[in-house]
This record gives structure tokens, sequence and C-alpha cells, in this order.
């Protein structure tokens, strides 16, 4: 029998940590090889993982040059990566990120089916430029005209890519791990801490979390998870409200799960200021390890979130009071504990979410099932 066989396109790699997209592929690549698939996923040179203990060798992994800036990494490792792909012509290719849309008719031209999972609405973040905008946008509206398929992450943004491109995707939202082991948190005192995990952009609330990081410091412990990966000012005061305040600690980007699901689990009061996008990955895995929530108040948060957590607006002051009104209330942080994790379990499952993954790309390849039968 013939295997089916899938390139996965658009993530730094496999295994890689750096965000939701690798998140996904390394739960997705494993599983779609549990049914049968032949994967590879491509990705980019020191990007992955090569001994990582939790790595599936039936997973193929092709590393494809690009340009590592801002603005050009994901085109060019996008392109890189198609072009290697188009030359390989498996039968499907699962291509993360609208930027990449530009390569679908490369792809399509050598007969492979395309299934893009769009992400957010990448033109919208304050962290591009004019130019990048246009970009993104433009890399929406190829998605739109050459994509077999389009996964939307959130219902929300299956009715925006309806109403704005006529395109009615599958709606597949992120999923979170259930922690194994709770390793604890060192010096600090389970929940009785603020946490703020995220990649420093304008986008994600981090420049108001970081003044009401001040004020909850002054009675409470902070910790703050991320980094923008290339400098810049945001970085520069969380590093020296670190240095300043020996209740702020800045751990910068988290690779190591084990702990960061330990800091989400034990977290008094997790604020989560993402404004652009779906499903959020962070916020999801933040569920599923029982971390109360004070989430920036948009349509996004709101879906994933229902009623286990509190929402609030994104200026300092009420970020502040809601987190330390949250941090002196051991019952409503229990209570928003339980209902997050309850949520996670029944809404956002790995196993469910896999399975969807499988049922959309097989769908895809539907009109040519015979051959491997």
């Amino acid at each position: 029998m013939k295997k089916k066989t899938i390139a996965i396109i658009g993530s730094r790699g496999y295994p890689s940590y750096y965000g939701g997209f690798e998140t996904l592929v390394r739960r997705l690549a494993p599983y779609l090889a549990d049914q049968g698939w032949q994967v590879a996923v491509y990705g980019r040179k020191g990007a992955t993982r090569p001994t990582d203990p939790l790595l599936d060798r039936r997973v193929k992994s092709i590393l494809t040059p690009g340009i590592e800036t801002k603005s050009l990494s994901t085109l060019s490792s996008g392109l890189g990566s198609s072009l290697h792909a188009a030359w390989e012509k498996p039968d499907a290719a699962l291509v993360l990120n609208v930027a990449n849309g530009f390569w679908l008719p490369a792809l399509k031209s050598r007969g492979i089916r395309t299934i893009v999972n769009v992400d957010g609405m990448e033109w919208e973040r304050d962290k591009w430029g004019r130019t990048a905008k246009k970009v993104f946008l433009a890399g929406a509206k190829f998605t739109a005209r050459y994509a077999d398929e389009v996964i939307c992450d959130s219902i929300e943004i299956q009715r925006r890519w309806d109403d704005e491109f006529g395109r009615k995707g599958i709606f597949i939202p992120y999923g979170g791990d259930t922690p194994h082991e709770n390793i604890g948190v060192g010096a600090l005192q389970p929940r009785k801490y603020a946490l703020m995990v995220a990649r420093f952009v304008p986008e994600n609330t981090v420049a108001e979390f970081i003044t009401a990081a001040e004020r909850i410091s002054r009675s409470h412990d902070v910790v703050i998870v991320g980094s923008s990966g290339y400098g810049g000012e945001l970085e520069e005061r969380v590093r020296q409200l670190d240095k300043e305040s020996n209740r702020v600690h800045w751990m910068g980007h988290l690779s190591d799960d084990e702990k960061l699901f330990s800091l989400w689990s034990n977290a008094g009061a997790y604020f989560h200021g993402h404004s652009v996008g779906g499903t959020n990955p962070a916020l999801v895995q933040a569920m599923a390890c029982g971390a109360p929530i004070v989430a920036r108040d948009t349509v996004y948060n709101r879906e994933v979130i229902g009623s286990a957590g509190l929402f609030c607006q994104p200026q300092p002051t009420e970020i502040a009071s809601t987190i330390i009104t949250l941090l002196g209330d051991s019952d409503q942080q229990e209570k928003l504990s339980s209902s997050a994790t309850l949520r996670a379990n029944t809404d956002y499952s790995w196993d469910d979410i896999c399975q969807r993954y499988d049922l959309a790309i097989s769908d895809l390849l539907a009109t040519a099932q015979g051959q491997y039968a």
C-alpha cells in the first residue's frame, strides 16, 4: 500500500519550541505518522532540536535556507521550503501563515493539494510597518484564491474570512497539554505572583503590563516570560525593571515546557494581553495548566475563555487593580483555575484537534482515495 505523503511548511521546523505553530507541529506530525502518513516538516537551520528526547524518527525534518531578519525570515524560508516541496511532490501540503500564500501556485502547479492555516490577521498587528502589512494582506488574498482549503483557529477568524475573502474555512483551534508534573517555582510562593507570557510586540499589551507591573510589584512578585527576539525598547524596560525591583523576575524566552507549565499552574494571576489573532496557543495552554486568568477584553479572548476568566481594558491602572484583587482572593483563584482546566479539557484537546486536521487533509485527497485503498 502506497503511503499518503504530506509536507508541513511555514513553521520553524520539527521539533522546535518557538511558538504556537511549532507546538502544533510537535503534536500533529507524530499523530499523522500514526495514521499512516509519510510526514516531512520543513524548518530553519538552528531552530530545531535534532537530539530532543521526544523526537519521532518517523517524521522527516528538512531544513531550507532563509534570510533571518524580522521582515524576511518567514517569506524567504517559505519560498525555499515551497520550492523544495514542489520538487518532491507530496500528495498534500499543510501551509502555515498566509505570508506563504504567495508560493501556493508553485505547489498547485505540481498537483499538490494545499490546506492553509491562516493564523490571525497579521496585517492588523502593530509590530509590522506599512509595507509588511501590505505584504501580509496580499498573501491572504493569494491564499483565498489558490488554497484548496483554509483552516481558521477561531470562530471569529472563520467569520472574517467568509466576510472579507469569501472563503468558508474549517474551524480547528489549538490545543493544550495537561501538565504531567508540577515541579514547583523555586522561591516564588504559589498563587502569590502575577505572570505574563508573551512575545514583546505592541499588540500583546506588553508596554501596558510593564507599567502595571511597577504597581503590582510593590506588594507581589511579578514574573515575565518572553522577549522580542530582536532587542528594542520593551526588552530594555523589562531589563531595567528586573534590575531595580527584587520582586520582578524576567526569564526571557523560555523553551522548557516543564518549567513554563509549572509557572502557569502556580500563578496567582496570569495576564493575557494578546489582542490580534484567533485562538492563542499560550492562552489555551494556560487554561490547561489551571492558571487563574485575567485577559484583555477582545472578541477572541472571550471566545476562548468564556466564563473561565476575568477581563479588563488595556490600561495599566485597570490591569494592575484587577490582578491585585485576584491575587488577594484565593476562592476566586481556585474557581477560575478549575473552570479553565475543565474548558481546556473539554474544548481544546490535542487528540481531538489532531484528528480534525487528519480528517481535513484526508478530505482534500478524497478524489484520489482509490490509490491508497
